[in-house]
C-alpha cells in the first residue's frame, strides 16, 4: 500500500486552504447587502439626503470589500504560487 506523498498532501493542504479563503467573500457580500438595504430605505425616508447617504453607503462598502478581496488574493497565492512547496 503506498502512502500519500508529502508533495500531494501539501498540495491538498494547499486547496483546502484556498477554498476556506473563499468563503470569505460570504461575509462581505451580506454586509453589503444589508447595507445598500438601509440606504435604500433612508433615500425613501429623507430623499433631500440622497448624496450624503449614497456617498456614506458607497465609502462602507468599499471598506467592507477588502475582506473578500484579501481571501481572494490568499486563495489564488495558495493555488497558483504555492508558496508551501518550498517546506519540502
Amino acid at each position: 500500500m503506498n502512502g500519500i506523498t508529502s508533495e500531494a498532501f501539501i498540495l491538498g493542504c494547499s486547496a483546502i486552504g484556498a477554498g476556506l479563503a473563499v468563503i470569505a467573500g460570504i461575509g462581505p457580500g451580506i454586509g453589503q447587502g444589508i447595507a445598500a438595504g438601509h440606504a435604500a430605505g433612508a433615500v425613501g425616508r429623507q430623499p433631500e439626503a440622497k448624496n450624503d447617504i449614497t456617498q456614506t453607503m458607497l465609502l462602507g462598502q468599499a471598506v467592507a470589500e477588502t475582506t473578500g478581496i484579501y481571501g481572494l488574493v490568499i486563495a489564488i497565492i495558495l493555488l497558483f504560487v504555492r508558496p508551501l512547496m518550498g517546506a519540502l
